[in-house]
């Protein structure tokens, strides 16, 4: 039986057809490869805005704010076994009870005086500080200190902190001293810190011992620094006038 004859149209189709398929496999590839790279590049910009997301979140919980306490050894926290025990340590206890976003910075020492808190004042001044509260003074009048010579360095203390930081909030600690020290004295002592409040409109704490000072047990041996029981009540003497501040 006769080959059949391969013509020459029908050459030219099949080989029409042939490329014809080829073409097709080629877009065909050609339009995987791009759907893949299309999807990893839709991932990895999906990717970048949940890192950017959660970096924005990182960084927005751990900006707290500052509440530094500026004083001597009642804002230390003098004797307690515990520093934490200090009303400082027990106002972040309330404000992280309350869900605020501020960090305290005991900036206590003890023995401090007016004048070595005025020494001080711009190294602390280093840092940023949202509220700032000064408690110094008892043991200027203690040292029977010139009622003039502790004002002019607490006025310095706070002209310090407005000139480099004009948005921080100021607190001034009111203190009292014990009679033995003079009428005088003690009266001319007590007015300082309600004068500086006025000149200076700031938020006052009368006492910061209120309820405390000459209460024998709410006070250790010497008779002037609070216990732990004392110090909760002085944080809440504070927080009194520190919770609307906040």
């Amino acid at each position: 039986m006769p080959k059949p004859k391969i013509t020459q149209t029908l050459l030219d189709t099949i080989v029409s057809k042939s490329q014809n398929l080829l073409k097709f496999c080629y877009f065909l590839t050609v339009f995987i490869v791009l759907s893949c790279g299309n999807n990893t590049k839709t991932k990895a910009v999906v990717d970048t805005n949940e890192n950017t997301t959660t970096e924005t979140e990182a960084s927005a919980t751990t900006t707290n704010k500052t509440i530094l306490f500026f004083g001597d050894s009642i804002t230390a926290g003098y004797g307690l076994d515990d520093t934490n025990d200090a009303f400082p340590g027990i106002i972040q206890t309330k404000v992280d009870s309350l869900g605020l976003n501020y960090e305290v910075v005991n900036s206590g020492v003890s023995g401090e005086t007016s004048a070595g808190g005025r020494s001080r004042i711009d190294w602390i001044l280093n840092q940023d500080i949202d509220i700032f509260v000064l408690e110094l003074g008892a043991n200027d009048g203690l040292r029977g200190v010139p009622i003039s010579e502790t004002k002019a360095n607490l006025q310095a203390i706070i002209d310090a902190v407005k000139t480099k930081s004009p948005d921080t909030k100021i607190v001034l600690a009111g203190m009292q001293l014990p009679p033995n020290m003079g009428q005088d004295y003690t009266t001319q002592f007590r007015a300082i810190f309600s004068d500086l409040t006025m000149e200076n409109n700031i938020a006052f704490i009368p006492f910061i011992l209120k309820d405390v000072g000459g209460v024998k047990e709410l006070n250790q041996n010497d008779g002037i620094h609070p216990t732990a029981e004392g110090h909760k009540i002085v944080a809440n003497t504070v927080w009194e006038v520190l919770e609307p501040v906040l």
